[in-house]
């Protein structure tokens, strides 16, 4: 385990894992995943406690996400609106979006759990889709117990093999961060065709 997470934990412990997933899941680049394998793996070896770490972490998910949400509520979609050309979204690009969101977005929101690049934007992509808070709430809290749990189990099985760990994980988040993009060409592209009657 890298000795900048060992430092970390000593000096912090369960603080470190809420901060570290709550900072991730509210649209920062902070590798809280990371934090949460490392805390499930100094569980394993009796340093801290494995039902807390999965606890914790479940609650910056919830509480990060739900920052996430209400930034790209309030905020994100005027952003993007302003912004989007310079980086090649359009209005068309934005109404595709907000209909696979409205068709596709409670699975999304659960799903986006569980892919590193799509766990940082996800709850700031739903604010912004306008998408009912108490949907996004249910989805996104069972999702982070889900994450949670199966992380937290992964890091105390492996917490004898960092490298393991993290290659494993990896992998795990590139193999499910492109089955969701091809899904999402694949949904835009069937929206875009012409409807025969």
């Amino acid at each position: 385990m890298p000795a900048w997470l060992v430092d970390l934990f000593s000096q912090y412990g369960y603080a470190a894992v809420f901060v570290g997933v709550l900072l991730e899941n509210a649209g920062l680049p902070v590798p809280g995943e990371t934090v949460l394998l490392a805390g499930s793996a100094l569980a394993h070896s009796g340093r801290l406690s494995l039902p807390l770490v999965m606890a914790t972490a479940t609650a910056g998910a919830i509480l990060g996400d739900n920052t996430g949400f209400f930034i790209g509520r309030r905020g994100g979609r005027a952003v993007v609106e302003r912004l989007g050309r310079y980086v090649g979204i359009t209005p068309q690009h934005l109404e595709q979006f907000d209909a696979f969101f409205l068709a596709h977005g409670p699975k999304t929101v659960f799903i986006a759990r569980f892919v590193t690049g799509l766990r940082v934007v996800g709850a700031l992509l739903a604010g912004g889709s306008q998408m009912r808070w108490p949907v996004f709430l249910f989805y996104n809290a069972s999702g982070a117990v889900v994450w949670s749990i199966a992380i937290g189990i992964a890091g105390y099985l492996l917490g004898h093999s960092w490298n393991l760990l993290e290659e494993w994980i990896g992998r795990t988040g590139l193999v499910a961060f492109v089955i969701v993009a091809i899904l999402a060409v694949v949904a835009i592209r069937r929206g875009r065709r012409p409807r025969t009657s």
